[in-house]
């Protein structure tokens, strides 16, 4: 029998990504997803890839009924991998109820209709904003949280306080928080890739979609933060090595070999770059000039966020080594191909 995962977000950017690494691993996969930011494709992406089709149940899991009934239905699985959220951080502070409301009850709802059902594993899709404005860099997993700027960061330190108290109440709940830094890149298969509705949050999406003509432009937040450049620096991580970390996470807590009962570990690669050393290393790969415009900062960004990653490689055995350079590569050939197909 294979370990039955449930995987919620499963159809966006780092879900489906990891749903792949979870399928090859022999793992049995449903995805719950309201499909808010991603599309139903991505399913039969998933199947040319891995050679699969995973359980696909369209649910919003802000409705506490749907979502009681679905855990019901899945009580076998193992383990819970949490990527529903809303992720976008200027979003987040133009709208911030709407952050609070979609990425806290769906939470409550998922923990909650786990426990009910006796299913241990928890997997918390986390983020380096819990950290704040860190005082000292690298961040490392002893440094303590703080309130960050944004809405959508408060959601994840919060989110990750409740996940705390809700194991201190249940010795049968077992939890790991990988704190992202800043996942880019997409799957060697150039079939799935990062694909936000609408107008890009990101910055590796927007370089990409104002590369292949779908933007006028590329606007940088900011040339007067305190770094090499003025611009902010941050930790790129490619999306693959993410998603294979979440595997492993998943295997640390069925074998049960945990130090404790809530565990968190970042995930970058200890290298941070500037958003101009990006929009450089993407006119590098492609040999193309970009079209981009220097503005006023965006609200809830910080100057700069790196990661120390030890204790991922040390407990975890995990690691990320792909350059700055291959990560901005396949996001550019996932960019192409996807238009291409979509233009034939």
């Amino acid at each position: 029998m294979k370990n039955k995962i449930i995987v919620t977000g499963g159809c966006g950017y780092i879900g489906s990504h990891t749903v792949i690494e979870l399928l090859e691993n022999n793992y049995d996969v449903v995805i719950l997803d309201d499909l808010s930011n991603s599309t139903e494709d991505t399913l039969d992406r998933i199947l040319k890839i891995t050679g699969t089709k995973p359980t696909f149940v369209n649910v919003d899991l802000k409705d506490e009924t749907a979502t009681k009934a679905i855990f019901q239905k899945h009580k076998d699985a193992k383990a819970v991998i949490n990527f529903a959220a809303h992720k976008a951080v200027g979003e987040s502070v133009k709208e911030p109820l709407m952050y609070y409301r979609n990425n806290l009850y769906s939470l409550i709802n998922v923990l909650s209709s786990q426990i009910e059902n006796n299913i241990e594993g928890f997997i918390f899709s986390s983020s380096a904003t819990v950290y704040g404005t860190p005082e000292t860099l690298p961040i490392t997993e002893k440094d303590e949280t703080q309130r960050p700027f944004s809405p959508y960061g408060n959601t994840k330190k919060i989110a990750e306080e409740i996940i705390d108290d809700v194991i201190k109440s249940n010795s049968n709940l077992q939890s790991i928080s990988l704190r992202y830094f800043n996942p880019i890149g997409a799957h060697e298969s150039g079939l799935i890739g990062e694909l936000p509705s609408g107008i890009p949050n990101n910055l590796m999406p927007y370089i990409t979609q104002t590369a292949a003509g779908i933007r006028e432009k590329l606007m940088v937040y900011g040339n007067d933060y305190p770094t090499k450049d003025g611009t902010p620096i941050r930790d790129y991580i490619h999306v693959v090595d993410l998603a294979k970390a979440h595997v492993l996470a998943v295997e640390r807590i069925l074998k049960k070999e945990q130090d404790e009962a809530f565990e968190v570990f970042n995930l970058g690669t200890g290298n941070g770059f500037s958003v101009l050393d990006v929009i450089n290393s993407f006119e590098k790969v492609t040999n193309s000039k970009l079209n981009y415009e220097i503005v006023e900062r965006r609200p809830g960004d910080v100057p700069k966020l790196y990661a120390a990653t030890n204790l991922a490689k040390e407990k975890l055995g995990w690691s990320a080594d792909k350059s700055l350079d291959e990560m901005i590569k396949s996001s550019w050939d996932w960019e192409q191909k996807f238009r291409k197909q979509n233009t034939n």
